[in-house]
């Protein structure tokens, strides 16, 4: 006797479509799951036994063997234990319902027959439509998940005996077909939630202006002050200046945050771009992921979003390091011996750093100056490596607040007024590279750059001038040229000024003091 049905597990934060056989013939009792399982997978034979026992189906005495294929590719989680159930019945004639032939199986089984919700549905119901399937049996509490994809039909169970209940009766009868995104409750919004706001920042215009500038062209950014001049106040408040998420941009993050299992809400994408603020301690591997089969690490779930490294020397420079290829090439990949995943990684590095060990050099008050040598200095600053730092568009000193400013509270722009520049940018963008890969002035290079950031003369000249006299590098060449075109954006102007590509070098401190 055999039957085949189809499971799937998760590649990283992709799903894959598994072919599992399944096989009953005379011989003595014996399980057997073969094609490359992981332990999980190898443990599904004993509840997958207790589940059918426990809802009244009789398990065969026989030798049953399991077939996962391909069998070159290695399968991991509790993901494939319906599919092993619903074949075992399919194939001893204990269960034949119309339907279930080309029909995505998946859902973890507890030992009374119950199903437990699985990690990735959502990658897993998009690889099932990308192969030409339709119909979709899982758990109930995955349903929600899985009706975000569009033109499937989802039938969601809670246990074996309630599909057993359903003798011959069409699966996917009555079923309606998913409409995807429209499945949605009322999409999130930025306004709707309830974030820090800007307003409560007294003064630090500059501090607010760069953070302007970060968010409307997505541009990394380090803000260096002492000790309590508000820089971590500042970059907190950053998502609710940011964009909500488009549709794509949406389903890639959400299906990052469901093969991690850290979905917040089954029934919805996410539509608020994800801010990650890992603390100083985070290894390698809890940064760009690890494990035997790598799960994402913070630069993953930080995708099309900020991530937020506080106090950054305190970093081990050996951590730091790792974010040079991710930033770049807005990827990782992690190779393994029983696996090679790649993860995407397009974020906004957002960072804070004192000036010095003590905090104040540059930055002297009455009571507090700076003890530190010129050697410490440097060996602080050494800690953050040229090339990671020429990676950070924009360079911003944040200065200690005095006691007037720090009442004054006229004059502070709200999160609302400071995030309508920002889509105003935006749109200009979006007609701008319409029709190219390119949504953010932080993605151009090459030919895109040199098309689109041309200088009058007068700046030629003087990015020309400042060049030689910074140092520049080609890389932060073309990254003030990015600010520049953002800051035009921001002003509404189709050209690069001078004024505007002025703005840009000023946001380039680490260049100078260096």
């Amino acid at each position: 006797m055999y039957d085949k049905m189809y499971g799937a597990c998760l590649q990283g934060i992709d799903g894959t479509i598994v072919d599992v056989e399944v096989d009953i013939s005379n011989g003595l009792p014996h399980f057997q799951i073969v094609g490359l399982p992981d332990s999980s997978v190898k443990e599904s034979t004993e509840r997958v036994r207790s589940a059918l026992k426990n809802s009244g189906a009789a398990f065969p005495m026989e030798r049953i063997t399991i077939n996962l294929a391909p069998a070159d590719v290695r399968k991991e989680g509790a993901s494939f234990d319906l599919a092993i159930a619903v074949g075992i019945l399919c194939a001893s004639g204990q269960l034949q319902l119309p339907g279930l032939d080309r029909c995505l199986t998946i859902g973890e089984l507890s030992l009374d027959g119950r199903l437990r919700p699985v990690r990735g549905v959502l990658s897993m119901v998009d690889a099932a439509k990308r192969r030409g399937m339709t119909n979709v049996l899982l758990p109930s509490a995955n349903v929600e998940e899985a009706t975000l994809i569009e033109g499937m039909r989802i039938a969601g169970i809670d246990s074996i005996t309630q599909l057993l209940a359903r003798k011959d009766n069409p699966l996917f009868d009555g079923i309606p077909v998913s409409r995807g995104l429209q499945n949605e409750r009322m999409p999130s919004n930025v306004e709707d939630v309830d974030t820090e706001d800007f307003v409560d920042v007294c003064g630090q215009f500059q501090a607010k202006r760069a953070l302007t500038i970060a968010a409307a062209g997505l541009h990394n950014l380090i803000f260096i002050g002492p000790p309590g001049s508000g820089k971590t106040m500042l970059i907190r408040r950053l998502p609710s200046i940011l964009p909500v998420l488009s549709d794509d941009e949406s389903l890639e993050v959400t299906k990052i945050y469901s093969a991690a299992g850290l979905i917040p809400d089954r029934s919805k994408l996410i539509r608020r771009r994800p801010f990650r603020n890992p603390h100083h301690t985070v290894s390698m591997g809890g940064l760009v992921g690890a494990g035997s089969y790598p799960k994402p690490g913070e630069v993953s779930l930080a995708h099309r979003g900020v991530l937020f490294l506080d106090e950054l020397p305190e970093f081990p420079r050996s951590v730091l390091e790792v974010l040079r290829q991710p930033i770049e090439d807005r990827r990782v990949t992690i190779g393994r011996a029983k696996a090679v995943i790649t993860f995407p990684t397009h974020f906004m590095l957002a960072a804070s750093m004192n000036p010095c060990p003590c905090g104040y050099w540059g930055f002297p008050t009455l009571t507090a100056s700076c003890t530190c040598t010129p050697m410490k200095v440097r060996q602080y600053r050494s800690k953050i490596s040229g090339p990671l730092l020429d990676r950070i568009d924009l360079h911003v000193e944040v200065p200690r607040i005095d006691f007037d400013s720090m009442k004054q509270t006229s004059g502070n722009a709200a999160s609302r007024d400071l995030r309508q520049s920002v889509l105003q940018a935006l749109n200009r963008q979006s007609a701008r590279y319409a029709g190219t890969p390119i949504r953010f002035n932080g993605e151009l290079n090459g030919r895109m750059l040199r098309e689109h950031c041309r200088l009058p003369p007068e700046g030629e000249k003087l990015l020309s001038e400042s060049f030689e006299a910074l140092g520049l590098s080609v890389r932060a060449h073309d990254r003030i040229l990015k600010i520049a075109r953002t800051i035009a954006d921001l002003d509404d102007s189709d050209g690069i000024g001078t004024s505007h590509l002025a703005e840009a070098l000023q946001y380039r401190c680490l260049d100078r003091s260096l």
